[in-house]
This record gives C-alpha cells, sequence and structure tokens, in this order.
C-alpha cells in the first residue's frame, strides 16, 4: 500500500502519529472491505480557501467542505503493482471547527474523514437514505476496529 500525501497548508502539523493513524485507518477500511492492500490513495491537506476553489470547480459549489473523494475508476489488477484507488482531499480548517464543534480530538475528526473518503473511494456513496445506512454501518465498524471514539479530546 502507498499513501502519496500532500500537504498544502500550514494550520495543522501532521504528527507522525497521526500519518500512522491514517494508515490504520486506511488498511482498516481495506480489511473491511476485504480489498486488496495493492493500492495506492492520494491524500491532500488544504485550507478552507482551497477545498472552496475545489468544491466550486469539481461540484459548482461555492463553499469550504470537510473532505472531498475523487475515486479512480480501475477494473484491472496487476500483481505487485499499487493500484490507484482515488483523491482524497481533507480541509484541516473545517476538520478542526468540526472537532470543536463535535466535541472531539482533530485527530478524530481527520482519521473519521479519511474513513469516511475511504469508502467512497471503494465505492459507497450516501445520496440515498439506503445507501447512506450502510455507508455510515461501515464507517462506524471501521472507528470501532481503530479504536478512535467520538468523546476523546
Amino acid at each position: 500500500m502507498e499513501i502519496l500525501i500532500n500537504n498544502k497548508q500550514n494550520k495543522l502539523t501532521l504528527s507522525d502519529d497521526l500519518i500512522s493513524n491514517i494508515k490504520k485507518a486506511i488498511l482498516t477500511c481495506l480489511e473491511i472491505e476485504k480489498y486488496s492492500t495493492n493500492v495506492e490513495v492520494s491524500l491532500s491537506f488544504v485550507d478552507n480557501d482551497e477545498i472552496q476553489q475545489i468544491n466550486k470547480d469539481f461540484r459548482n459549489i461555492d463553499t469550504p467542505t470537510d473532505v472531498l473523494s475523487f475515486p479512480l475508476d480501475i477494473d484491472f489488477f496487476i500483481e505487485n503493482i499499487n493500484i490507484p484507488l482515488g483523491d482524497i482531499i481533507i480541509s484541516t480548517e473545517k476538520a478542526k471547527e468540526q472537532s470543536l464543534d463535535f466535541g472531539h480530538s482533530l485527530e478524530r475528526e481527520i482519521i473519521y474523514l479519511v474513513v469516511h473518503s475511504m469508502f467512497h473511494l471503494l465505492g459507497y456513496d450516501h445520496i440515498e437514505d439506503k445507501d447512506a445506512v450502510i455507508m455510515r454501518g461501515k464507517e462506524k465498524e471501521a472507528i470501532r476496529k481503530i479504536g478512535i471514539f467520538r468523546n476523546e479530546k
């Protein structure tokens, strides 16, 4: 597994512990889906201004958001080659706001956003209520396995 991290913001220092927990979160999602670990995930950390611009450009929504996921639709597998799953873009500013709103740690919020996005990259969505129930169940399972709970500060 390869995680390509692009830190394009200066609001949050990406500690070794955070990076380690991000890797654990990605592996946990792959494990839940019984998906190969021969994957590549691109993970970018940006500020609110940049994610707002990306949101406007790709979704025609001119407001900052917490996370954007861009899955790649690749239908082939080559042994010993990491297959790109897609891109995850997280606003560290929005993640911090949400961690304060929800009363848990910034690390927990970022891990949740990674988990949420991984399930998008793996083909899940939450537009329809029935799909949202399935995706939320997967997210809860992953968070339990990772061991980062909502009220930890």
